[in-house]
């Protein structure tokens, strides 16, 4: 049984889970221990102490840690990829792909660490000097996402720990394999014992417990609008900061003056990669009456020469979904779409392979509305729906039209049209001539409305959530 990492020790416990290959259901990859309320209070306890004792080492030392977690992250990438797909489902090349990202998370914010915020300003007061600077908030808790298991906790807790944060982590339930492993990495560095605390379990028992301890001074979490709703709730009763990354509903609009390969290849990724579990999947696309036909033509032809099978097969382009349930969830919604009146043109069925997995054809319906649920609704399936419009106002409208705003693009060759789009598209992340799914590293991350509360992640923008600001006055004295 693998253990969690409580108080800065690894122990099982009384209750585990099984751990099975998406793609080859015979594989039980082990089983994962579920932590209790009492190690979830005795971490909390050390993740206190520790996080005093980290926020006093010297920056060198802290950026030292951060580094030495991205590059072995880096080095091993080949390695823990083919165990994150192994888990996930994700073909091989994006789960390696997916690792190595999740070093480089580590390395840029170990820079940061040498890069301290703050300002000396001169007080309206004769003989008063202003210091403002950052602080660490305290003990962060992390609830990550199975669909990046590595990647999304990195981006969470490479900044958490560069401003000097403890952080408590759970994962989902999904994915524990891949918990462990970065745990593992992360508590053979150089820190403080209890700094860093993995405690695998559900959200009713672990996820609620911890949202609600007012140890905690913040939770970041990633997942849906729902539980998003749960987890802002309890944390208000002790004013505990939250960042929120939440449901989207995203659309690529492909305008009539657009490059038709650049833009089927567009939608092809961001509708489909990832067995579209991504939280920026371009699930809607909204073509221009004038190249729709054509589009869609294009569209349906490379979606059904897409290879569905094994995440770790040579050729692989579409791995299986991640669980039973959620393909359940995906049929379903295909069968809504045709109770809908949408037309199914490719795709939508389970399909049987060499091994016994979670297999779905990737679908393309036609002929779908606006107010259709499979375009209001995050499917977080392989299912991409089309919506013709007829100029480019109501592109913009349609693309606008759901509660989300997490990304959005634009195929155009139109730099008038590229640069309207940017100012009236009501998404945090906005794509020209680009994917909706792919963002960087380096730079902010989040979205509008229903997809996103709380500070931005990702890139400088981090320090707004994980630190807190302290502004000193001194009075210099009389001098001599």
């Amino acid at each position: 049984m693998k253990s969690n990492l409580i108080a800065g020790e690894w122990r099982v416990a009384a209750d585990a889970i099984e751990n099975l290959n998406p793609s080859d259901t015979h594989d039980v990859i082990g089983r994962y221990a579920q932590a209790d309320a009492q190690q979830l209070d005795s971490t909390l306890d050390a993740a206190l102490a520790a996080q005093r004792a980290w926020a006093g080492q010297g920056l060198e030392a802290r950026a030292a840690v951060l580094d030495a977690i991205g590059r072995e992250l880096m080095e091993r990438s080949k390695e823990l990829g083919e165990l994150l797909s192994r888990e996930e489902g994700k073909p091989l090349a994006e789960g390696v792909g997916e690792v190595y990202r999740a070093g480089q998370f580590f390395t840029w914010f170990g820079g940061e660490v040498l890069r301290q915020p703050g300002d000396s300003i001169a007080s309206v007061r004769t003989g008063v000097e202003v210091d403002v600077r950052r602080e660490p908030v305290g003990v962060v808790a992390v609830i990550s996402p199975w669909n990046f298991p590595i990647a999304t906790a990195s981006w969470k807790i490479a900044p958490a720990l560069a401003f000097g944060n403890a952080v408590v982590w759970k994962p989902a339930n999904l994915t524990p394999a891949s918990a462990v492993a970065l745990t593992e990495i992360i508590a053979r560095q150089a820190i403080p014992k209890g700094l860093m605390s993995l405690v695998m379990g559900s959200g009713r028992q672990i996820g609620q417990r911890l949202v609600e301890d007012a140890r905690v001074a913040a939770v970041t979490f990633t997942g849906s609008l729902e539980v998003g709703r749960g987890v802002a709730a309890a944390a208000v009763s002790n004013l505990t900061r939250v960042q929120m990354e939440m449901g989207s509903k995203n659309a690529l609009v492909v305008m009539d003056d657009a490059d038709l390969d650049l833009a089927v290849s567009l939608a092809i990724n961001g509708a489909f990669g990832g067995t579209g579990q991504k939280c920026t999947a371009s699930s809607r696309l909204v073509v221009h009456r004038g190249v729709h036909d054509q589009f869609v033509e294009k569209l349906v032809a490379r979606t059904r020469e897409l290879k569905v099978g094994h995440a770790l097969e040579a050729g692989t382009q579409i791995g299986p979904v991640v669980s039973a349930e959620q393909l359940d969830a995906n049929l379903a919604y295909v069968e809504l779409a045709s109770r809908e009146g949408a037309e199914r043109l490719c795709g939508g069925a389970r399909v049987e392979r060499a091994t016994p997995g979670y297999y779905m054809e990737p679908a393309v319906f036609a002929g779908t509305r606006n107010d259709m649920r499979i375009n209001q609704e995050e499917m977080f399936a392989p299912i991409a729906c089309v919506l013709r419009v007829d100029d480019f106002d109501e592109a913009i409208e349609v693309a606008n039209g759901t509660p989300f705003g997490l990304t959005a693009g634009i195929v155009t060759r139109s730099l008038a049209r590229a640069s309207a789009f940017r100012a009236r598209s009501r998404s945090g992340c906005v794509m020209v001539n680009l994917a909706t799914a792919g963002t960087d590293y380096h730079v902010p991350f989040g979205g509008t409305r229903q997809s996103s509360y709380g500070p931005r992640e990702q890139g400088r923008y981090a320090v707004e959530f994980y630190t807190t600001v302290k502004t000193s006055y001194t009075h210099a004295g009389e001098a001599a």
